[in-house]
């Protein structure tokens, strides 16, 4: 598979040439990112070199010739369930929340082009004169072309997670999996941080992380994912080359599946 047209020169030829040699498992993906994950060591906002360590790693999928898709969420700025909207109208918090996803997708939008990967942020809320709305023809023509798509506002609508926009949004651009990073490498019998013995699952059924109670995303977008086949791959956003290892179908993260 041929390297990615949409990569600039910031590497060296010989990396580029390495990279791109390496055959995906996955032609097209969807990648959900929290927006947590987004502040880093911070309390809040965007730090910066963790959005530049994003970039870098999406970067090298591009360029093994993967088509890539992105839901961002907007929990290091706004989220409707945060302690922040307490008191709040539900609704009115969400689309609060659904414009700081606006602002993260902008913000990875310029971190990927400072790395030589050409991106389109498409939002579901009508915001033309910062970008464009969701239009499925022009996303999956951009794939096709090599670009990178980000997904802003979620679904468009409130009382919906980010996640089960990612569940959404990958189902209808045709994804093969969806890619959720997260701050764990992956998905655990029981909380890693608070259980020693707990034990990293390599692969779980839909059914038995039903049955054992995981909790991979939101009951929505995990049913939707299950209702059209959509596996889902978790693994963590800050370990090195994790992302190339996930699309290589390596032994990284947890794969849940049907």
């Amino acid at each position: 598979m041929s390297t990615n047209p949409v990569i600039a020169s910031h590497s060296s030829e010989a990396q580029r040439q390495e990279i791109g040699r390496a055959e995906p498992a996955y032609r097209r993906v969807l990648l959900k990112l929290s927006g947590e994950a987004l502040m880093g060591d911070d309390s809040y906002g965007i730090n910066r070199a963790t959005i530049e360590h994003m970039a870098k790693g999406i970067a090298e999928i591009a360029a093994m010739g993967v088509e890539i898709a992105i839901v961002i969420g907007g929990g290091n700025i706004f989220r409707g369930l945060a302690p922040g909207a307490s008191g709040m109208d539900r609704a009115t918090a969400d689309y609060m929340g659904m414009l700081a996803t606006v602002m993260n997708s902008l913000a990875l939008q310029d971190a990927l082009r400072q790395v030589g990967v050409v991106a389109r942020v498409q939002s579901a809320l009508k915001i033309e004169q910062v970008v464009e709305p969701y239009i499925r023809p022009k996303a999956l023509r951009y794939l096709e072309e090599g670009k990178v798509v980000i997904f802003a506002a979620g679904t468009g609508n409130p009382f919906f997670t980010t996640d089960t926009a990612a569940a959404l949004r990958g189902a209808e651009i045709g994804a093969e999996i969806v890619l959720k990073a997260t701050k764990v490498d992956g998905v655990y019998s029981a909380d890693p941080a608070k259980d020693p013995d707990a034990k990293r699952y390599q692969s779980i059924s839909f059914d038995e992380a039903i049955s054992r109670r995981l909790n991979v995303m939101d009951a929505t977008a995990f049913a939707l994912c299950r209702d059209q086949r959509l596996p889902i791959k978790v693994f963590s956003v800050f370990k090195e080359g994790a992302l190339r290892r996930v699309v290589s179908d390596e032994d990284e993260g947890t794969l849940v599946h049907v």
